[in-house]
């Protein structure tokens, strides 16, 4: 098993360069983005948007067209779009018209969540804050790339999102709509609202109107408020009026979207987002954004990272720090590297960048499948591929942007900063 130190080195390799300031780590990130983007260059379903991708980078058309893995698509094959990567345009188009096409709801406006194996709108899902947040996200990335349509289709996402799922009371998003967006779920989710602020800070970069970090600082005020009365630990589900709700899915602990318990990956991908916003920001931003991002990660390593003996982070913990759901997704890795080069370039530490070391030689050891592409989206607890949450290879959001974030301005959406040339290599 690694070992992970709990504070700062004091060890005379703490003044060495980190991977992250070496050319030739930056050259590694750089080729690993483009061995992502190859493995799923084969993604567009007919007639446009995304497939969900089986271990092989095939299309598993059991899944049907999911809004959320169209929209991934979308933004990291823009992203590759910009950074002169050939073949990536074709597949951002491609998967755009999926949005400009059958997974919008021309009669209700939004986007459906899903199509079914038959190109069918899925109407029971009904249409939620996450899809919408990755709507916005997509286009504001396949607008900075020049992609046709993109811009119509951002300016109706942040005018359905607006409308629809921004409460501007709370100063939150809504969770979710049935199809027609007559009845208003009473559930509200963080979930929906983490990937909110990214898409909030990305829109924000793409059109000019800094009105969405302001709504993105929001958000982060009650992430703030959150972690200090759950000591570092996130809940993730609400009532209609905000309040927590701890038990939530205690019998099916491991759910996709809703899980019981603090998720770990979330704590990681909270404070990445939390010092991202400060940045944006700039003087701005509250002081208690930093020193939360340091709580959520300090909090989510001493829980979730070789909780149970073995290399990796669990997924989930109860409200004590027990494992619940020990299994090891590849998100929260890939978030975990995130946050620690964020916090290493926030702070100076020389732990954070050990911490991304550490993180990034795990991946290649045990995430990353090097026979077959992309990573294993799901490790059991003793680290070997299983499928029981995250069957297949779905899509590459989280790896390809672990692969760039380390390589952008910190308060610069990475689409901005690719579109800039900002890009370290």
């Amino acid at each position: 098993m690694t070992a992970v130190s709990s504070g700062p080195t004091t060890s005379s390799a703490a003044s060495a360069p980190t991977w992250t300031e070496r050319s030739t780590h930056l050259s590694w990130l750089d080729e690993h983005t483009r061995s992502l983007l190859r493995f799923g260059c084969g993604v567009v379903a007919p007639g446009g948007g995304a497939s969900y991708l089986d271990e092989d980078g095939r299309p598993d058309l059991r899944f049907g067209v999911l809004t959320w893995i169209t929209c991934r698509t979308v933004h990291v094959y823009a992203l590759g779009t910009m950074l002169g990567i050939p073949g990536c345009r074709p597949v951002a188009q491609g998967a755009l018209a999926g949005l400009l096409g059958a997974l919008r709801d021309a009669e209700h406006g939004g986007w459906f969540h899903a199509l079914d194996d038959r190109g069918e709108p899925e109407r029971t899902a009904g249409k939620s804050c996450y899809d919408h947040a990755f709507v916005l996200l997509a286009t504001s990335s396949a607008t900075l790339a020049g992609l046709p349509g993109a811009r119509e289709v951002l300016d109706e996402a942040c005018a359905v999102f607006l409308e629809r799922f921004w409460d501007d009371g709370h100063g939150l998003a809504r969770d979710s709509w049935d199809a027609e967006f007559s009845v208003l779920d009473p559930y509200r989710g963080l979930n929906g609202n983490m990937h909110a602020v990214e898409a909030m800070l990305a829109v924000a970069d793409a059109t000019g109107d800094s009105a969405w970090r302001d709504r993105a600082a929001r958000v982060c005020g009650l992430v703030v408020r959150l972690a200090d009365e759950h000591d570092g630990r996130l809940p993730e589900h609400f009532d209609s009026d905000w309040v927590p709700d701890l038990e939530l899915n205690a019998d099916q602990p491991g759910d996709q979207f809703k899980p019981f318990g603090a998720t770990v990956g979330h704590g990681l991908e909270w404070s990445r987002l939390l010092l991202q916003t400060e940045g944006a920001l700039g003087l701005l931003a509250p002081a208690t954004f930093h020193a939360t991002a340091v709580e959520l990660f300090d909090r989510a390593v001493a829980d979730g990272w070789a909780a149970d003996g073995a290399d990796g982070f669990v997924y989930t913990t109860d409200w004590s720090g027990r494992p619940v759901v020990r299994d090891r997704m590849h998100w929260v890795v890939a978030e975990g590297i995130a946050a620690a080069d964020a916090l290493h370039r926030r702070t100076g530490r020389a732990w954070y960048a050990e911490l991304y070391a550490t993180w990034w030689d795990h991946a290649d050891a045990r995430v990353i499948d090097h026979e077959r592409g992309s990573w294993h989206h799901q490790l059991d607890e003793k680290n070997r591929p299983t499928g029981g949450v995250w069957p297949g290879k779905p899509d590459l959001y989280h790896a390809v942007q672990a692969t760039l974030l380390p390589r952008t301005p910190l308060g610069t959406s990475i689409a901005r900063a690719v579109h800039d040339g900002q890009v370290s290599a």
